[in-house]
């Protein structure tokens, strides 16, 4: 949902404290022109390539974590693992995403967000080629952490960019975007097995493939930041004033200069913390379910290759629905029933996984399928509940990074549950309860309001 902007928006300061996530964002209020920011001024093509960019993108953000979950007993088996670090290993995703998803904000001032991204690709690539060359525990977890630093700036920075670059079209570009997401976890979750038992039963070879993919993502993105460079410079080069609300796709600055108005802090608004706590939520679930879901069906007596199946199916339907909810969602003024419709599924689906977890598989992945496009909701509530470009940037970061933060106990809590009792009962139960949680708390985010007038 597009807002137009009222007769203030805001421009965000450095941040003083680079590792701290709930850290107090000085935001200082400039008078704008009414409107929505404008679209970088690129050349045509170069906006044609952001598309298709954008979905190979969002394609290489999700495989370095889904394509873990369905060979993680071999992994476990072959460099000696242990249970807890196994745990620990389904943490990690939020660990990374919170401290380097902080950082993206500062990395776009500097460098712009189309080159961070650029970067971050880069950074995927290298950690998926590398991980499966190595035969020890920290060595696994120091290139996993070097590809989920890559992907943490892209989750921070690709909806800024959908924002900056489309405009007008927010909604059809956030669900393309969370399609690829889907089709990337799909993809992972479906396919890591059967190609490691094509490629000799080798599960190193399952994994690395994926860097491949990855690295054929980064070509159109390198374009991109070059691209965007030059009509900086472009614009630069242009009398003050000509270019109306110049600048490159990179700046995270507000046009125009004004009498500061008196400071305040992005963690002073409800709906900032609103957002925070649901993505953290939705996060938990969302992680739990790609971390421990093939575990819930082997345990039930599924085999392997059909528990990554049923992975693939809950991360796989989101793929059509992840394109057409975030369009629905921009056309409600308030995205509260949403919330509902896909916590009530996510409940049924924990239901299901404890009374028959085998009996109704293909149900309970269904279930879980519709609730974990709460993703894809929250992405499209990020850019309607910020007026300007400034105020997304900083909104974004707050958001994701705090809510990564809060999902980093509950996949931790899980295993450790499900160690301590032998079962999944209790871990289903807390499961749930953090569900009705996310419910309540999506609901306020869902309220029609924009965090510049809060503060």
């Amino acid at each position: 949902m597009m807002v137009s902007m009222s007769r203030r928006s805001i421009l965000t300061e450095p941040v003083e404290a680079p590792g701290e996530t709930t850290r107090d964002v000085q935001v200082t209020e400039v008078s704008a022109a009414s409107g929505p920011p404008s679209a970088p001024r690129v050349t045509p093509w170069l906006l044609r390539l952001m598309i298709p960019a954008l979905l190979l993108a969002a394609v290489n953000l999700r495989p370095a974590i889904a394509s873990f979950g369905s060979v993680l007993e071999d992994v476990r088996t072959d460099i000696g693992m242990s249970g807890t670090v196994a745990g620990l290993l389904t943490s990690m995703p939020a660990l990374c995403f919170a401290v380097f998803g902080s950082l993206a904000p500062r990395f776009a001032r500097r460098f712009g967000p189309v080159a961070v991204v650029a970067g971050g690709l880069v950074a995927i690539a290298g950690g998926l080629a590398l991980r499966p060359l190595f035969g020890n525990t920290p060595a696994f977890l120091a290139a996993s952490a070097l590809a989920l630093g890559g992907i943490a700036v892209g989750n921070v920075l690709i909806p800024v960019i959908v924002k900056r670059w489309f405009p007008d079209r927010v909604g059809s570009m956030t669900g393309l975007y969370s399609m690829g997401l889907a089709l990337g976890t799909a993809s992972a979750a479906g396919l890591t097995v059967p190609l490691s038992e094509a490629l000799g039963g080798s599960w190193r070879l399952g994994l690395g493939v994926w860097a491949a993919v990855a690295a054929v993502a980064v070509v159109p993105w390198v374009v991109l930041s070059r691209g965007s460079r030059r009509a900086a410079a472009a614009e630069s080069a242009e009398p003050v004033g000509a270019a109306g609300s110049a600048g490159s796709a990179g700046d995270a600055a507000a046009e125009g200069a004004a009498e500061p108005a008196r400071p305040v802090r992005i963690t002073a608004s409800p709906t900032a913390w609103a957002l925070a706590v649901f993505f953290g939520l939705q996060a938990t679930a969302a992680y739990v379910t790609i971390g421990w879901l093939p575990q819930i069906y082997r345990d039930a007596g599924v085999s392997a290759s059909n528990a990554g199946l049923l992975l693939a199916l809950a991360m796989g339907l989101g793929v059509p629905l992840a394109f057409v909810l975030p369009r629905i969602a921009a056309r409600l003024h308030h995205q509260g029933p949403l919330v509902v419709v896909l916590g009530v599924c996510g409940l049924g689906g924990y239901a299901g996984l404890w009374l028959a977890p085998a009996g109704g598989a293909w149900v309970w992945a269904l279930l879980l399928a519709v609730s974990n496009c709460a993703f894809p909701l929250v992405l499209t509530l990020l850019g309607a509940r910020a007026r300007s470009h400034a105020g997304l940037v900083r909104l974004s970061a707050f958001a994701q990074s705090t809510g990564y933060l809060i999902s980093i106990p509950g996949p931790l809590a899980v295993g450790a549950l499900y160690g301590a009792t032998d079962g999944w009962t209790v871990p289903l139960a807390v499961l749930a309860a953090f569900m009705v949680a996310q419910v309540g708390v999506g609901i306020l985010a869902g309220r029609d309001r924009v965090v510049e007038d809060e503060l």
